[in-house]
C-alpha cells in the first residue's frame, strides 16, 4: 500500500457494521484502510485517540439556515460552519430560505455559492426552492447540483418565500418525479392552523393550540397522496407529531417513496416544562407533550423516522422577543448547529440506544455523496467524541452568531473533542477549507 498521510487508532470505532477497535488509514483526503487496531501501517502522522473516545463519521446537517446573503446579522457562513466543526458536524446543507435572495433560480444559487466559498469550515451543499412561479426554474437548479426542493404549504416566516396552494404542489410533485428530484416538505397545513385559536402572548400552552397536531396530520396526509399519485419521492420535515408516523409507515410499505426526519429540540424538550414567555423555545411545528416524545424516539428505534438534523433557524436576540415573552410575535426558530450529537445521545443513551445508531441517523441517514460513513473509499471526516463526558450549555461560548439557544443552561453528555475534514483536523484560527458540494459530489 501506497504510504498513509495519517493513521487513526482507536479501541472504539463506529462503522456501518457497528462499534470495534480499528485502526483507520487515510490518503489524500480519503479513507484508504481500516484494519485491526495494532495492524502496521506506514504513515507520515498517527493519532491514538485515549480511551474515552469514540471515533465516529462525521455528522452530516442537511437541514440548517444559514441566512447568508441577506441576513447575515441572523447568521452566516463563517458563524454556522465553525459552529457545526465544534458539534461535530463535517457537512451541512443549506436551506433556500432565509436568505435573500432566496435560492429560487440558478442565479441566486451562484451567488449563495460564491458567498460560501471563502467561509466554509466545513462542506455545505445547497437546497434549492419551489415557490409559486418558479416552476420552469426547478430543472435547471437539479442540473446545476441542488440536492432537492423545498415547498412550505403555509407562510413560511418570510415574504419572500410563499407557500404552495394544492394545485402548485402537485404541479410541482410532476415536474420534479420526471428528473427524479426530491421534494422536502414543511408539513403544517395553513387551513387548520387558521381555524385555531391564534397565539396569546407569553402563553406557550396558547402558542401550542395555534399549531395543533391536525395541521401536520392533514398535510401529511395531502402530501403522501400527491406522491402517490405522481411518483414523487418527497421527505417530511422536522416532524413533531407522532400522530403522523403510521401513516407515513402505511404509506411507505404500499410503495410511496417517503422519508422523515425529527430534531433534536423535539427529542430533548417537551412542553411540559416550558415557562410562559420563553420564546426561545419558539420553532414551527412546536415542541409537543412529553408523551409524544417518547413516541417520536419511539419512531427513531422503528425506522419510521429516518434521520435527526438541527433545523438550525437562528435569529438575532431581539427577533426573539424577550422583552415582551410573546409567542405570537417572536421569530419561530432554534438555534443548535453545535448542539445536536450531545443533545441526541444525552436523550438516546437513557433510552437504550448505542452510538452506532445515533450515527445512523445524524451521519448516514442523510445520504450524501461520499460522506457521513467510516468506509473506504469515502471522504476522511471524523468526529472524535468523548461520549462519558458531561457539559453545561452556555450560550455566549457558541460559535453561531446570536447567544441564545434553549439549550443555555442544561447539562448535555458527550463532547466533541476534535473535528477532522478530509483527513486534516478543523482549526478555526488557521482559517476555512471547506469545499462547496453538489448532489453528485464536489462543485
Amino acid at each position: 500500500m501506497t504510504s498513509l498521510d495519517l493513521v487513526i487508532r482507536a479501541r472504539r470505532v463506529i462503522t456501518a457494521a457497528g462499534e470495534a477497535s480499528h485502526a483507520v488509514g487515510v490518503h489524500d483526503g480519503r479513507i484508504a484502510a481500516i484494519a485491526p487496531y495494532d495492524a502496521q501501517l506506514d504513515a507520515t502522522q498517527e493519532l491514538i485517540l485515549a480511551d474515552d473516545e469514540v471515533l465516529m463519521p462525521g455528522l452530516v446537517d442537511s437541514h440548517v439556515h444559514v441566512n447568508d446573503p441577506g441576513r447575515t446579522e441572523w447568521e452566516g457562513f463563517t458563524s454556522a460552519t465553525r459552529a457545526a466543526a465544534a458539534g461535530g458536524v463535517t457537512t451541512i446543507v443549506d436551506m433556500p430560505l432565509n436568505s435573500i435572495p432566496p435560492t429560487c433560480d440558478v442565479p441566486a444559487l451562484e451567488l449563495k455559492r460564491k458567498t460560501a466559498a471563502s467561509q466554509a469550515y466545513v462542506d455545505v451543499g445547497f437546497w434549492g426552492g419551489a415557490i409559486p412561479g418558479n416552476l420552469a426554474q426547478l430543472r435547471p437548479l437539479h442540473e446545476a447540483g441542488v440536492f432537492g426542493f423545498k415547498c412550505f404549504l403555509l407562510h413560511s416566516g418570510v415574504d419572500e418565500f410563499p407557500p404552495l396552494s394544492q394545485d402548485e404542489l402537485r404541479s410541482a410533485m410532476r415536474e420534479i418525479a420526471s428528473f427524479g428530484g426530491l421534494l422536502i416538505v414543511h408539513a403544517e397545513d395553513a387551513h387548520r392552523i387558521d381555524d385555531a385559536p391564534p397565539p396569546d402572548g407569553a402563553s406557550y400552552a396558547a402558542f401550542l393550540r395555534s399549531r395543533p397536531r391536525k395541521a401536520e396530520y392533514a398535510a401529511v396526509a395531502q402530501v403522501i397522496e400527491l406522491a402517490r399519485r405522481t411518483d414523487c419521492r418527497v421527505h417530511i420535515l422536522h416532524v413533531s407529531s407522532a400522530d403522523v408516523l403510521p401513516m407515513i409507515a402505511r404509506a411507505r410499505s404500499t410503495g410511496v417513496r417517503i422519508t422523515a426526519e425529527t430534531c433534536p429540540h423535539y427529542l430533548t424538550f417537551s412542553a411540559e416544562e416550558i415557562p410562559d414567555g420563553a420564546t426561545q423555545y419558539k420553532c414551527c411545528p412546536p415542541i409537543r407533550e412529553a408523551a409524544n416524545r417518547e413516541l417520536l424516539w419511539d419512531g427513531l428505534r422503528d425506522g419510521v423516522i429516518d434521520l435527526v438534523v438541527s433545523d438550525h433557524s437562528p435569529s438575532t436576540i431581539e427577533l426573539k422577543r424577550l422583552d415582551t415573552g410573546d409567542f405570537g410575535a417572536a421569530w419561530g426558530g432554534i438555534a443548535s448547529l453545535q448542539l445536536g450529537l450531545s443533545a441526541v445521545w444525552t436523550g438516546a443513551r437513557g433510552r437504550g440506544f448505542t452510538l452506532a445508531d445515533v450515527a445512523r441517523w445524524m451521519c448516514q441517514a442523510p445520504a450524501v455523496p461520499d460522506k457521513g460513513r467510516i468506509e473506504t473509499g469515502y471522504d476522511a471526516d471524523f468526529c472524535v467524541f468523548a461520549p462519558d463526558e458531561t457539559f453545561v450549555v452556555d450560550a455566549r461560548t457558541l460559535q453561531h452568531k446570536n447567544a441564545i439557544t434553549p439549550y443555555d443552561g442544561r447539562r448535555l453528555d458527550g463532547v466533541v473533542r476534535s473535528t477532522w475534514l478530509r483527513g486534516a483536523q478543523v482549526d478555526i484560527d488557521a482559517g476555512p477549507r471547506g469545499r462547496l458540494l453538489t448532489r453528485g459530489g464536489q462543485a
